[in-house]
Formats: C-alpha cells, structure tokens, sequence
C-alpha cells in the first residue's frame, strides 16, 4: 500500500502529468472554496433576510434609531482598521487576482481571507450596495493560492490554482460552474489555456457542488417561467434592448472613477471614508430599502410586481448613485451584483417603455429583464461570452441562449463604439498607477534626504 502510495506521488510530481495534477488539485481547491463561499452566502443571505425587518421595527420604535448608528459607526471604524492591516482587501478584489497573474502584485493569502470574509459581511450585511461576487472570487483565490503555497508548488503551477480558486470563487457566488470556468479564460487570464481550463473546470463544478448541496440546485434569481419566443421573431427588438441597455452602462465606468478620486481628494480623514456609506445606508433603509444590499431581492420583485416608469427610474437613480458612494470610499464588495441589478432595472424600464410603444406584449416583460442584466455586465465588463452565460445559468433560462448572445453582443458593440474600457482593467490600471507614483515619491523622498 505504501509502496503504491510513493508511486502515485511521485507520479504527480512529473511535469509530464500537470494536467493530471492540477485536476486533482482544482476538486480540493473546490471543496474548501465550496464550504467557504457556502458560509459566506449564508451570513449574506442571513442579513439580507432580516434588514428590511430591523428598519420596519426601527420606525415603530424611533428611539432605538439612535442605537442603530451607533453600531454603524463601529462597523465603519472596524472597516476602516482592517483595511489598515490590508489593502489587497478594498473594494471588488477581481482587479487584485489580475494585478497577481501579471506579477505585479502580491498578497498574504491566510490573512486577505480571514480579512476580506469578515470585512465584506460586515459592510454588505449592514446595506452597502456592493455584491458577494468580487469578494467571492478573491475568497476562492486565496485558497488556491494558500494551496499552491502550502504544497510549495512552482511560480506558474501557483497562478494556474488561483486562478482555478477565483473562478471556484464565482461559480459558487452565484451557482454557474460553467460561467466560473469561463470567466477564468475570457477575463482573468484572457487565454485559453488547457492547463487554466483543466483546473478552473475542476474547481468550478466542484464548488457547484458543495455549495448545492447547502442551497438545493435553484438558480440564484426566482424568474419564474419565462416564455420562450424565437430570436427571429424580436430580433429587433433584441437589439435595441442591447443598445438601451448598453448605453445606460457606459457611464458606470466613468461614475466609479469619479467616485473614488473624489473620496482620495476630499478631505475626510480615512477612518471616516467607510461611515460616508453606512450612515446613508442607515437613512435610504427608512425610504428606499430596495437599494440596499447587493440587490437580489430587488430583481425578484421586479418579476412579481408591474412599477411605474417613474418609480424605475428613481430605482435606477438611486441603486446606481448608491452604489458609487459605497464603492469609492474603498470598503471590502464588489460590483458585480450591482450591475446585474442595474441591468435588470434598465430592462424592466425598456419593457415599459416598448410595450406602451406597442414594439412588445406585456409577457415579454421578464425576458427583457433578464436580458438587461447580460447587456449590462456586457457593457461594463465588456465579456459577452461570460455575460451571457452567467445570466443563463443564474436565472435557469437554458433556451433563451441565443438571445442573450445577440443582447450581450449589442451591448458590447455599443461600448466598443464609445471606447469604453472593461471596468476591472480599468480598476486595476489605476490602481497601478497610484502604486508607482508613490513608489516614484518615495524614491525622491529618499533623494532629497541624501
């Protein structure tokens, strides 16, 4: 037994049978990212249940608001010292993971995961409106890497299990094995590598499956049915949902820089960046509370309930602003979610819109809701591939993936047209930037002194 022991080891160790080795790694990396995200998910889940009751007992007992705050303001100072202790935990994490796999970066995997789980459950259960995507597929990467790490595996073999855990990561967040493995080879890596399929492929379906087994094989968002019409029959109207949505996601990019260099130039001292988007949180909860959160409750109701053109419209106003307000003050979440929600909302206000054109029938209206979301996530991230895909999966809609291509690539055309940048990209040049110029200031500093 031994004997056959040594053999199989020293089989794995053979460059020869990385593939092998990889796909054997990829399944463990999967399960622990499985029962980490599952857990993540749950607590998410948890606060997202819950809140709307604390701020309906908040209004008929005004005198604990007060109290409310004041866990607000710990929360904010707890956020505000661990992103002291790291700052690979800020924000959505993706442009991160792609700053690694270029060797320009650099984290400490056992500490970014206990950070960023707690920092994100924190920030996003107190009605930030950031997403558990970003923040899921970092989780996801900090495993691969720790495994990668831990078993003292080569400098390439430990870029090939991050990005196996990131993808994990996502696959988990939203139940879509097959949109994680892509998301791996169509943004993280842009490359499609057998060896980053071999394990993203592992890690993904394995992760599915842990976390199913916690939360049954429903998709994420509850569409109901959804009817299945024949891309030819709309396919005009296909494309001007695309470009609809498309245009309304070309000013997310734009909005995200504004926001953070706002945040970087204004001058609130870092320990109050955080309390910026949890006090408003804790004011939008008593007159808006569909915005907070990541947003998943907000696109089944969008199904469920038939809103008003205005009231869309003060839903996409009001998600899309809030949402910048909790992404530039840096606090651990992503922005994936929010997008979906977006993109949902934008669909729901096009199907209104068409339908009092006399361009849709009314049933019509959850289709264009699912297909905003693709065209939305399209557009910013600018993978219609991954896009389309996820949104399948995350929804059910297995027949309507001929539409979803057509809306995503409408969406990615019109962000093509205007030469906007993918937003991770976009996210992860700036942050380089600022790297070298302070790494540019030290250096002077240092001159000057001599």
């Amino acid at each position: 037994m031994q004997e056959r022991l040594e053999y199989f080891l020293q089989m794995l160790t053979d460059p020869k049978r990385l593939k092998l080795r990889l796909f054997i790694e990829g399944n463990i990396i999967g399960i622990f990212t499985g029962l980490t995200i599952a857990l993540f998910r749950y607590l998410l889940e948890l606060s997202e249940e819950n809140l709307p009751h604390l701020y309906q007992y908040l209004q008929a007992h005004p005198v604990y608001i007060p109290g409310w705050f004041a866990v607000l303001v710990v929360i904010g100072l707890i956020l505000h010292r661990m992103l002291k202790a790291d700052g690979m935990i800020s924000g959505s994490g993706i442009p991160q993971i792609k700053g690694i796999l270029m060797g320009r970066m650099d984290m400490q995997w056992a500490r970014v995961l206990l950070l960023k789980f707690t920092g994100a459950v924190m920030g996003i259960g107190a009605g930030l409106s950031l997403g558990r995507e970003g923040p899921s597929v970092q989780l996801g990467a900090c495993l691969g890497q720790g495994v990668g790490r831990l078993t003292h595996r080569s400098y390439e073999e430990n870029h090939y299990l991050l990005t196996a855990g990131a993808g994990a990561g996502l696959a988990a967040a939203f139940n879509a094995p097959l949109a994680g493995a892509i998301f791996c080879l169509e943004e993280l890596t842009k490359n499609f590598s057998p060896y980053v399929l071999m394990g993203s492929i592992a890690a993904t379906v394995t992760a599915t499956t842990v976390t199913q087994f916690f939360f049954g094989m429903e998709p994420v968002f509850h569409m109901g049915e959804i009817p299945v019409v024949m891309a030819g029959n709309v396919y005009l109207v296909l494309i001007l949902l695309g470009a609809f949505v498309g245009l309304l996601g070309l000013g997310f990019n734009k909005m995200l820089v504004i926001s953070l260099d706002t945040y970087a130039k204004s001058p609130l001292k870092p320990w109050q960046k955080p309390l910026v988007p949890l006090f408003a949180a804790g004011v939008i909860g008593f007159f808006l509370p569909e915005i907070l959160g990541g947003g998943s409750p907000l696109v089944d109701a969008l199904v469920e309930h038939q809103y008003a053109i205005g009231f869309l419209l003060l839903l996409l106003a009001g998600k899309f602003f809030f949402t910048m307000l909790c992404f530039g003050s840096g606090v651990p979440g992503g922005i994936f979610l929010p997008m979906l929600v977006l993109g949902a909302v934008g669909g729901a206000l096009f199907a209104q819109l068409a339908v009092a054109a006399n361009l849709l029938a009314p049933q019509w209206t959850v289709n264009c809701i699912v297909f905003g979301m693709a065209a939305y996530f399209s557009a910013v991230v600018k993978s219609p591939v991954t896009g389309a895909i996820l949104i399948m999966e995350m929804t059910g809609s297995f027949q309507h993936l001929l539409s979803l291509m057509l809306v995503s690539m409408t969406a990615f055309l019109v962000a093509e047209w205007a030469g906007s940048e993918p937003v991770y990209d976009m996210l992860l040049n700036r942050s380089l930037s600022l790297m070298d110029k302070a790494r540019t200031y030290i250096k002077e500093s240092r001159q000057n002194l001599l």
